[in-house]
Protein backbone atom coordinates (compact mmCIF):
# COMPACT_ATOMS: atom_id res chain seq x y z
CA UNK A 1 0.00 0.00 0.00
CA UNK A 2 1.82 3.02 -0.84
CA UNK A 3 2.09 5.90 1.93
CA UNK A 4 4.48 9.06 2.26
CA UNK A 5 3.53 9.49 5.77
CA UNK A 6 3.36 6.85 8.42
CA UNK A 7 2.44 3.35 7.84
CA UNK A 8 -1.19 3.11 7.94
CA UNK A 9 -1.00 0.86 11.54
CA UNK A 10 1.06 3.58 12.70
CA UNK A 11 -1.71 6.53 12.03
CA UNK A 12 -4.72 4.22 12.93
CA UNK A 13 -2.82 4.48 16.81
CA UNK A 14 -1.77 8.23 16.08
CA UNK A 15 -3.29 11.14 18.40
CA UNK A 16 -1.68 14.30 17.15
CA UNK A 17 1.48 16.39 17.90
CA UNK A 18 -0.02 19.87 17.99
CA UNK A 19 -0.63 21.09 21.69
CA UNK A 20 -4.01 21.94 23.11
CA UNK A 21 -4.55 24.72 25.30
CA UNK A 22 -5.19 24.20 28.58
CA UNK A 23 -7.96 26.88 28.85
CA UNK A 24 -9.37 25.46 25.63
CA UNK A 25 -12.99 24.87 26.91
CA UNK A 26 -13.39 27.92 28.82
CA UNK A 27 -11.61 29.55 25.81
CA UNK A 28 -15.01 28.09 23.52
CA UNK A 29 -17.23 28.41 26.20
CA UNK A 30 -16.39 31.91 26.12
CA UNK A 31 -16.92 32.00 22.07
CA UNK A 32 -20.35 30.20 21.99
CA UNK A 33 -21.41 33.06 25.02
CA UNK A 34 -20.66 35.47 23.11
CA UNK A 35 -22.18 34.45 19.85
CA UNK A 36 -25.20 34.04 21.78
CA UNK A 37 -25.40 37.27 22.87
CA UNK A 38 -25.49 39.08 19.30
CA UNK A 39 -27.97 36.46 18.05
CA UNK A 40 -30.67 37.88 16.01
CA UNK A 41 -33.68 36.92 13.24
CA UNK A 42 -32.04 36.17 10.07
CA UNK A 43 -33.00 37.57 6.55
CA UNK A 44 -34.41 34.83 3.98
CA UNK A 45 -34.29 36.67 0.63
CA UNK A 46 -35.98 34.98 -1.94
CA UNK A 47 -33.66 34.24 -5.05
CA UNK A 48 -35.38 33.91 -8.10
CA UNK A 49 -34.13 30.16 -9.58
CA UNK A 50 -36.11 27.84 -12.10
CA UNK A 51 -35.88 25.37 -9.51
CA UNK A 52 -39.55 23.31 -9.92
CA UNK A 53 -39.44 21.28 -6.36
CA UNK A 54 -37.86 23.92 -3.95
CA UNK A 55 -37.66 27.35 -3.57
CA UNK A 56 -34.00 29.58 -3.19
CA UNK A 57 -33.24 31.86 -0.64
CA UNK A 58 -30.21 34.08 0.13
CA UNK A 59 -29.60 34.31 4.50
CA UNK A 60 -27.84 36.78 5.69
CA UNK A 61 -27.37 37.18 9.90
CA UNK A 62 -24.90 39.32 12.26
CA UNK A 63 -22.26 37.44 13.18
CA UNK A 64 -19.19 37.96 16.12
CA UNK A 65 -17.58 41.26 15.52
CA UNK A 66 -20.73 42.75 12.94
CA UNK A 67 -19.91 41.14 10.31
CA UNK A 68 -22.78 40.31 7.53
CA UNK A 69 -22.70 36.37 6.84
CA UNK A 70 -24.05 35.06 3.64
CA UNK A 71 -25.69 31.32 3.05
CA UNK A 72 -27.93 29.71 0.57
CA UNK A 73 -30.94 27.95 1.79
CA UNK A 74 -32.81 25.86 -0.08
CA UNK A 75 -36.10 24.47 0.64
CA UNK A 76 -38.45 21.67 -0.69
CA UNK A 77 -41.74 22.84 -1.72
CA UNK A 78 -45.26 21.57 -0.42
CA UNK A 79 -43.64 20.36 3.42
CA UNK A 80 -45.82 18.82 5.42
CA UNK A 81 -44.36 17.53 8.43
CA UNK A 82 -40.06 18.41 9.60
CA UNK A 83 -37.49 16.93 7.34
CA UNK A 84 -33.59 16.99 8.24
CA UNK A 85 -31.32 19.83 6.96
CA UNK A 86 -27.83 19.47 5.91
CA UNK A 87 -25.22 22.53 6.78
CA UNK A 88 -22.42 22.26 4.41
CA UNK A 89 -19.23 24.41 4.32
CA UNK A 90 -16.67 24.75 1.43
CA UNK A 91 -12.91 24.23 0.65
CA UNK A 92 -10.20 27.17 1.33
CA UNK A 93 -10.84 30.03 -0.10
CA UNK A 94 -14.04 29.39 -2.64
CA UNK A 95 -17.53 29.93 -1.71
CA UNK A 96 -20.20 27.45 -1.58
CA UNK A 97 -21.10 26.96 -5.22
CA UNK A 98 -23.58 27.55 -7.45
CA UNK A 99 -26.96 26.87 -6.84
CA UNK A 100 -27.70 23.45 -9.13
CA UNK A 101 -24.86 21.41 -6.67
CA UNK A 102 -26.99 21.46 -3.96
CA UNK A 103 -30.86 20.88 -5.52
CA UNK A 104 -30.21 17.04 -5.04
CA UNK A 105 -31.23 17.67 -1.30
CA UNK A 106 -34.38 19.53 -1.73
CA UNK A 107 -35.20 16.48 -4.60
CA UNK A 108 -34.76 14.15 -1.66
CA UNK A 109 -36.69 16.00 0.58
CA UNK A 110 -34.11 17.53 2.68
CA UNK A 111 -33.63 21.09 3.90
CA UNK A 112 -30.35 22.85 2.80
CA UNK A 113 -27.61 25.21 4.14
CA UNK A 114 -24.54 26.48 3.35
CA UNK A 115 -22.46 28.94 4.30
CA UNK A 116 -20.13 31.56 2.69
CA UNK A 117 -17.16 31.70 4.70
CA UNK A 118 -16.35 35.23 5.73
CA UNK A 119 -13.45 37.02 3.72
CA UNK A 120 -13.24 34.33 1.28
CA UNK A 121 -14.49 33.68 -2.07
CA UNK A 122 -18.41 34.24 -1.17
CA UNK A 123 -20.37 37.10 -0.27
CA UNK A 124 -19.89 37.01 3.67
CA UNK A 125 -17.84 40.46 5.16
CA UNK A 126 -14.76 40.47 7.08
CA UNK A 127 -14.76 43.40 9.15
CA UNK A 128 -10.94 42.85 10.05
CA UNK A 129 -9.56 44.70 12.36
CA UNK A 130 -6.44 42.65 13.52
CA UNK A 131 -3.25 43.35 13.97
CA UNK A 132 -0.09 41.91 11.32
CA UNK A 133 -1.09 39.94 7.67
CA UNK A 134 -4.32 40.62 6.23
CA UNK A 135 -3.20 40.23 2.67
CA UNK A 136 -4.08 36.18 2.89
CA UNK A 137 -3.79 33.66 5.54
CA UNK A 138 -6.99 32.64 7.42
CA UNK A 139 -4.94 30.45 9.83
CA UNK A 140 -2.87 33.50 11.03
CA UNK A 141 -4.85 36.26 11.37
CA UNK A 142 -4.98 37.34 14.83
CA UNK A 143 -1.47 35.46 15.97
CA UNK A 144 -0.15 38.80 16.36
CA UNK A 145 -3.24 39.75 18.58
CA UNK A 146 -2.22 39.36 22.68
CA UNK A 147 -6.18 38.72 22.65
CA UNK A 148 -6.70 34.75 21.36
CA UNK A 149 -10.13 35.56 20.72
CA UNK A 150 -8.82 37.67 17.67
CA UNK A 151 -8.07 34.27 15.76
CA UNK A 152 -10.27 34.65 12.23
CA UNK A 153 -11.10 30.94 12.35
CA UNK A 154 -13.16 31.36 16.07
CA UNK A 155 -15.37 33.60 14.12
CA UNK A 156 -15.42 31.47 11.00
CA UNK A 157 -16.24 28.86 13.51
CA UNK A 158 -18.95 30.71 15.19
CA UNK A 159 -20.48 31.71 11.94
CA UNK A 160 -20.79 27.81 11.05
CA UNK A 161 -22.62 27.22 14.57
CA UNK A 162 -24.94 30.46 13.98
CA UNK A 163 -25.85 28.63 10.93
CA UNK A 164 -26.61 25.38 12.43
CA UNK A 165 -28.61 27.26 15.14
CA UNK A 166 -30.89 29.22 12.35
CA UNK A 167 -31.39 26.20 10.81
CA UNK A 168 -32.51 23.91 14.07
CA UNK A 169 -35.07 27.12 14.45
CA UNK A 170 -36.63 26.58 11.22
CA UNK A 171 -40.24 25.01 11.77
CA UNK A 172 -40.03 23.14 8.84
CA UNK A 173 -36.31 21.61 9.97
CA UNK A 174 -36.17 18.49 12.02
CA UNK A 175 -33.79 19.62 14.99
CA UNK A 176 -32.90 16.43 15.84
CA UNK A 177 -31.85 15.49 11.96
CA UNK A 178 -29.43 18.30 11.23
CA UNK A 179 -26.48 17.30 9.07
CA UNK A 180 -22.97 18.74 8.70
CA UNK A 181 -20.85 18.08 4.99
CA UNK A 182 -17.91 19.37 3.41
CA UNK A 183 -14.39 18.32 2.41
CA UNK A 184 -11.00 19.92 3.04
CA UNK A 185 -11.78 23.46 4.90
CA UNK A 186 -15.22 22.53 4.59
CA UNK A 187 -14.58 18.78 6.42
CA UNK A 188 -12.86 21.07 9.15
CA UNK A 189 -15.52 23.09 9.58
CA UNK A 190 -18.17 20.23 9.41
CA UNK A 191 -16.06 18.69 12.59
CA UNK A 192 -16.07 21.97 14.48
CA UNK A 193 -19.18 22.85 14.07
CA UNK A 194 -20.74 19.70 15.17
CA UNK A 195 -18.36 19.48 18.25
CA UNK A 196 -19.70 23.15 19.15
CA UNK A 197 -23.29 22.35 18.24
CA UNK A 198 -23.14 18.77 19.73
CA UNK A 199 -27.05 18.41 18.84
CA UNK A 200 -25.63 17.75 15.15
CA UNK A 201 -26.64 14.17 14.32
CA UNK A 202 -24.24 13.51 11.37
CA UNK A 203 -21.07 14.65 9.92
CA UNK A 204 -19.95 13.38 6.68
CA UNK A 205 -15.99 15.03 6.25
CA UNK A 206 -13.39 14.21 3.84
CA UNK A 207 -9.62 15.13 3.93
CA UNK A 208 -10.13 17.64 6.51
CA UNK A 209 -8.02 20.46 6.50
CA UNK A 210 -6.96 22.51 10.06
CA UNK A 211 -5.78 19.66 12.17
CA UNK A 212 -2.54 19.14 13.83
CA UNK A 213 -0.64 21.79 12.88
CA UNK A 214 2.51 21.14 14.43
CA UNK A 215 2.79 18.06 12.72
CA UNK A 216 2.39 19.97 9.74
CA UNK A 217 5.05 21.78 10.47
CA UNK A 218 7.78 18.84 11.35
CA UNK A 219 6.50 17.24 8.44
CA UNK A 220 8.01 20.13 6.28
CA UNK A 221 5.04 20.43 4.19
CA UNK A 222 3.78 24.11 5.32
CA UNK A 223 3.23 24.32 1.77
CA UNK A 224 -0.20 24.92 -0.47
CA UNK A 225 -3.23 25.37 2.23
CA UNK A 226 -0.30 26.00 4.98
CA UNK A 227 2.07 27.88 3.38
CA UNK A 228 0.83 30.74 5.42
CA UNK A 229 2.65 28.76 8.30
CA UNK A 230 6.09 29.16 6.67
CA UNK A 231 4.91 32.53 5.66
CA UNK A 232 4.54 33.72 9.21
CA UNK A 233 7.75 32.44 10.77
CA UNK A 234 10.11 33.57 7.93
CA UNK A 235 7.75 37.42 8.62
CA UNK A 236 7.14 37.60 12.30
CA UNK A 237 9.55 34.63 13.50
CA UNK A 238 12.37 33.97 12.08
CA UNK A 239 14.07 32.92 15.13
CA UNK A 240 11.02 30.77 16.56
CA UNK A 241 11.37 32.66 19.57
CA UNK A 242 7.74 32.11 19.43
CA UNK A 243 7.12 28.91 18.21
CA UNK A 244 6.05 27.12 21.23
CA UNK A 245 3.54 30.18 22.10
CA UNK A 246 2.15 30.12 18.35
CA UNK A 247 1.36 26.37 18.38
CA UNK A 248 -0.15 26.53 21.65
CA UNK A 249 -2.68 29.69 20.41
CA UNK A 250 -3.37 27.68 17.08
CA UNK A 251 -4.38 24.85 19.37
CA UNK A 252 -7.63 26.71 19.84
CA UNK A 253 -8.67 26.41 16.09
CA UNK A 254 -7.15 22.72 15.82
CA UNK A 255 -9.55 20.27 14.97
CA UNK A 256 -8.28 17.66 16.47
CA UNK A 257 -8.83 18.98 19.80
CA UNK A 258 -12.38 19.86 18.81
CA UNK A 259 -12.92 16.47 17.67
CA UNK A 260 -14.10 14.57 21.31
CA UNK A 261 -16.74 16.50 21.55
CA UNK A 262 -18.69 15.18 18.53
CA UNK A 263 -21.59 13.47 19.64
CA UNK A 264 -23.17 12.89 16.39
CA UNK A 265 -22.33 9.59 13.53
CA UNK A 266 -19.22 10.50 11.79
CA UNK A 267 -18.24 9.14 8.52
CA UNK A 268 -14.74 10.50 7.21
CA UNK A 269 -12.87 9.93 4.18
CA UNK A 270 -8.91 10.12 3.79
CA UNK A 271 -6.54 9.77 1.18
CA UNK A 272 -3.25 7.79 1.84
CA UNK A 273 -1.05 10.37 -0.47
CA UNK A 274 -2.49 13.92 0.78
CA UNK A 275 0.33 15.67 0.65
CA UNK A 276 -1.76 18.75 1.27
CA UNK A 277 -3.37 17.99 4.29
CA UNK A 278 -1.03 15.13 5.37
CA UNK A 279 -3.07 11.75 6.34
CA UNK A 280 -1.42 11.33 9.89
CA UNK A 281 -3.31 15.10 10.63
CA UNK A 282 -6.38 13.90 9.49
CA UNK A 283 -5.68 10.43 11.43
CA UNK A 284 -5.33 13.04 14.46
CA UNK A 285 -8.15 14.03 14.56
CA UNK A 286 -10.35 10.71 13.61
CA UNK A 287 -8.42 9.02 16.74
CA UNK A 288 -9.43 11.33 19.35
CA UNK A 289 -13.67 10.84 18.47
CA UNK A 290 -15.15 9.43 20.70
CA UNK A 291 -18.53 8.98 19.16
CA UNK A 292 -19.82 6.60 16.67
CA UNK A 293 -17.55 6.62 13.66
CA UNK A 294 -16.42 5.67 10.19
CA UNK A 295 -13.25 6.47 7.74
CA UNK A 296 -13.11 5.01 4.38
CA UNK A 297 -8.87 4.55 3.23
CA UNK A 298 -8.33 5.34 -0.56
CA UNK A 299 -4.57 4.39 -0.84
CA UNK A 300 -3.92 6.14 -3.98
CA UNK A 301 -5.37 9.43 -3.62
CA UNK A 302 -3.86 12.37 -2.69
CA UNK A 303 -6.00 15.94 -1.87
CA UNK A 304 -9.51 15.89 -3.70
CA UNK A 305 -12.55 14.37 -3.69
CA UNK A 306 -12.58 11.07 -3.70
CA UNK A 307 -14.64 8.69 -6.27
CA UNK A 308 -17.40 7.12 -5.03
CA UNK A 309 -16.96 9.54 -1.54
CA UNK A 310 -20.20 11.45 -2.25
CA UNK A 311 -22.64 8.47 -2.75
CA UNK A 312 -21.30 6.69 -0.08
CA UNK A 313 -21.79 10.56 2.05
CA UNK A 314 -25.40 10.57 0.62
CA UNK A 315 -26.11 6.99 2.07
CA UNK A 316 -24.72 8.04 5.14
CA UNK A 317 -26.90 10.85 5.69
CA UNK A 318 -29.78 9.90 4.31
CA UNK A 319 -30.27 6.29 6.37
CA UNK A 320 -32.43 6.46 9.32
Amino acid sequence: MPCFDMPLEELKKYTGSSPKPADFDEYWARAIAEMESIYAPAELVPYDYPAKFADCYDMYFTGVGGARIHCKVIIPKNITKPVPCVCAYHGYSGDIGDWAWHLSWAAEGCVYAGLDCRGQGGLSEDVGGVEGNTLTGHIIRGLEDPNPDALLFRSIYLDCVQMIRYMMDMDCVDETKVYTEGGSQGGALSIAAAALEPRVAKVSAYVPFLSDFKRVWDMDLPTKAYRELRDYFRWRDPLHEHEEEIFNKLGYIDVQNHAPNIRGKVFMATALMDQTCPVSTQFAAYNKMTCEKKMVIYPDFNHCMPPGYLDAAFRFLREE
